[in-house]
């Protein structure tokens, strides 16, 4: 959760041109964002189980005392595992590349921020479960870890890292490095693919 603390405090405090002011209700419109990119996560394991072929369920699992949900599926193939694993980081990614596009900080755009900011926070939260290897079984960093074959700390740190270099372009739009080094990093967790068979 300090994570998740810093990151949220990177894209509030960290200096750059100065923000505009908040429009009015902006707040609803940044949940609705926030909500957008959960709805996003969970719809891509939902997609990639039913081209999987594997049937989609919920179950009810609990994350530090938090009651939440996990998409479940039938038994697939680690390949497959994979990559229903992963798509919620791959939506996440895709997305966080169309939002970070230009000067998000500079703008009123409470929808989009609010998306970006579940991003980064789904990402934390994540890689914080990855590292002490908490959380409950069905978590995307496990199942990830378990089908390629590789410690779940490594997949916890592929994640963390473009979420921290996210929140770095969030603050600083100009900043060619952390696109890129970002952009690798993404690519590097979608390539354990080929450790998975």
């Amino acid at each position: 959760m300090h994570l998740a603390l810093a990151l949220a405090a990177s894209l509030a405090a960290a200096p750059a041109a100065p923000e505009p002011p908040p429009a009015p209700r902006s707040w609803p419109r940044f949940l609705g964002g926030a909500a957008t990119g959960l709805l996003a996560h969970e719809a891509s394991h939902v997609l990639f189980d039913l081209a999987a072929g594997a049937g989609v369920g919920v179950r009810r699992v609990d994350y530090a005392g938090l009651p939440f949900f996990a998409i479940t599926h039938d038994p697939v193939g680690p390949r497959a595992e994979f990559l229903i694993g992963q798509a919620g980081f791959l939506a996440q990614h895709a997305s966080n590349e169309w939002l970070l596009a230009g000067d998000l900080r500079g703008r009123a755009a409470p929808f989009r921020k609010g998306w970006l900011a579940m991003n980064l926070a789904t990402s934390t939260a994540y890689a914080w479960a990855a590292f002490t290897r908490t959380g409950p079984a069905e978590r995307d960093t496990r199942a990830i870890a378990d089908a390629a074959r590789v410690d779940e700390r490594l997949v916890g740190a592929l994640v963390l890292a473009p979420a921290a270099l996210d929140a770095w372009r969030y603050a600083r739009p100009d900043a060619k490095a952390p696109r890129w080094i970002s952009r690798a990093f993404k690519v590097a967790l979608l390539a354990l693919v080929l450790r998975a068979d």
